[in-house]
């Protein structure tokens, strides 16, 4: 809708944006283990820079949102600060979250008991995730490479990054401010990572 809007084809607009031509195709959208993959709030960010629009007008646009949705789903899911996520007694050892001490956040649509939500902390994240941006984990779903995750260590340090390169050895991971160098953490010293499903900004 937004690239007819512009008279353009879904492969001209991705180009527009500064991304891969077929970024926004339908064929995209399916993951080789018959799971769905929809563009990233980064490309669509890119998508409405590059047109001139704003995100509401975007979104009501999409004929799926109205300032009082009558059918909308809603979830509540577990919040914890990232320096809160540094301490012991909040995840078990797969990064699922146990424990007192959560606070409640409520998200749009459905999430299951494994879903939870940090609220970011520093800016090796920036330009994409800003300190008190929150952001919604999932650690059941399958990390592949480019994804944003959050990871933790074994002494306790929680990040936000891009996932390089996950061998039996080490994990490579990099973050979008170039100020901050990219991290390579052995398997052995990585207490868990769980990819991020999106932002809420």
């Amino acid at each position: 809708m937004l690239a007819e809007r512009h008279k353009l084809s879904t492969s001209a607009l991705a180009r527009l944006a500064g991304l891969d031509s077929t970024a926004f195709n339908k064929s995209k959208r399916l993951s080789k283990d018959g799971r769905e993959r929809w563009p990233s709030t980064e490309s669509i960010a890119k998508a409405l820079a590059a047109t001139n629009e704003d995100f509401d007008s975007f979104w009501a646009s999409s004929g799926s949102y109205s300032q009082s949705p009558p059918n909308t789903s809603v979830a509540t899911v577990p919040l914890l600060g990232f320096a809160q996520a540094g301490a012991g007694g909040f995840f078990d050892s797969g990064g699922f979250p146990v424990g007192q001490g959560w606070d409640e956040i409520k998200i749009p649509g459905h999430s299951d008991e494994s879903t939870y939500a940090l609220e970011v902390s520093g800016d090796s994240m920036m330009p994409l995730y800003r300190n008190g941006d929150i952001i919604i984990i999932s650690p059941i779903e399958q990390l592949r490479r480019g994804d944003r995750v959050v990871a933790r260590t074994n002494d306790g340090e929680v990040m936000a990054k891009i996932l390089h390169r996950q061998s039996e050895k080490q994990v490579e991971l990099h973050s979008l401010n170039p100020e901050h160098d990219p991290r390579i953490i052995k398997s052995k010293d990585l207490d868990w990572i769980a990819r991020i499903l999106w932002a809420s900004q």
